[in-house]
C-alpha cells in the first residue's frame, strides 16, 4: 500500500475505509491477518488510529481480533452466511411490506426505473451487483426505518466478504432478475404481504446460491 494524503475527517474513520475496501477488494484476503505496523507505515500514521479503525471493523463483523495474535479479516462459514441471509430476509421482506402499504406513485416509478438499469446490467456483474445493491438502499430508504437501514448496512458488510459469488453461479442473475420483477410487480400492484413473500423467496435462492 502506497502512502497517502488522508482527508481530514477522523483519523481512524479513514483508516476503517480504506482498510474496509482493502477487505471487499479482497486485497485482503478472508482469513488473512493484518500486519499493524507494515500499514501503519506506509500509510504514515502511528498505531493508535488504525487501532481504533481496527475496533470498528470488528464491530462491524469485518475484522476479528484474537488475544495476543491480533487482527484477522472475518472468513464467513456456512453457518455465517445462512444467520446474515435469514436476518436480511426478515428485515428487508418487512420494508417491502411498508413500501407496497405507504410508498407514494413517484417511490414506486422510482423503484421501477431502478429496475429497469437492472434489466439492462445483465451481461456486466459488477455493474448488475452495483445497481442491485442500489436498489436495496432505495427500497429501505422508502420504508423509512433508519434503526433497520443500520442493521441492513451492517449485515451487508459481512455479506460482503461472500462478494459476488452467488452471481457467478450458472444462470443466477437470470433467476434473480425474474425474482426483482415479482418483487416490482408486488410493489406497484400494492400487495404487502406478496412483496414480503417474494422478497423472502429472493434470499432463499440467493443463499441457496451462494452456499
Amino acid at each position: 500500500m502506497s502512502a497517502l494524503s488522508l482527508a481530514p475527517r477522523a483519523l481512524y474513520e479513514e483508516v476503517a475505509e480504506l482498510l474496509r475496501q482493502r477487505i471487499f477488494a479482497r486485497e485482503l484476503e478472508p482469513g488473512s491477518w493484518i500486519d499493524e505496523l507494515r500499514i501503519a507505515e506506509a500509510l504514515g500514521i502511528s498505531r493508535t488510529p488504525l487501532r481504533e479503525a481496527l475496533k470498528v471493523l470488528a464491530a462491524e463483523g469485518l475484522v476479528t481480533m484474537k488475544v495476543r495474535r491480533g487482527a484477522y479479516v472475518t472468513e464467513v462459514n456456512e453457518k455465517d452466511l445462512r444467520d446474515v441471509y435469514h436476518l436480511l430476509a426478515l428485515l428487508e421482506s418487512d420494508a417491502a411490506r411498508v413500501v407496497a402499504q405507504s410508498a407514494s406513485a413517484e417511490q414506486l416509478a422510482q423503484i421501477s426505473a431502478l429496475h429497469l438499469e437492472l434489466e439492462k446490467a445483465s451481461h456486466d456483474r459488477d455493474r448488475f451487483f452495483n445497481i442491485n445493491e442500489t436498489f436495496h438502499r432505495l427500497l429501505l430508504a422508502l420504508a423509512g426505518n433508519r434503526w433497520r437501514d443500520q442493521m441492513v448496512a451492517d449485515l451487508r458488510k459481512v455479506m460482503k466478504l461472500n462478494r459476488h459469488s452467488s452471481l457467478f453461479k450458472e444462470g443466477r442473475i437470470e433467476q434473480s432478475l425474474a425474482e426483482h420483477r415479482a418483487i416490482v410487480q408486488a410493489l406497484t400492484e400494492r400487495q404487502p404481504d406478496e412483496a414480503a413473500a417474494r422478497m423472502q423467496a429472493h434470499f432463499a435462492n440467493g443463499l441457496e446460491a451462494a452456499s
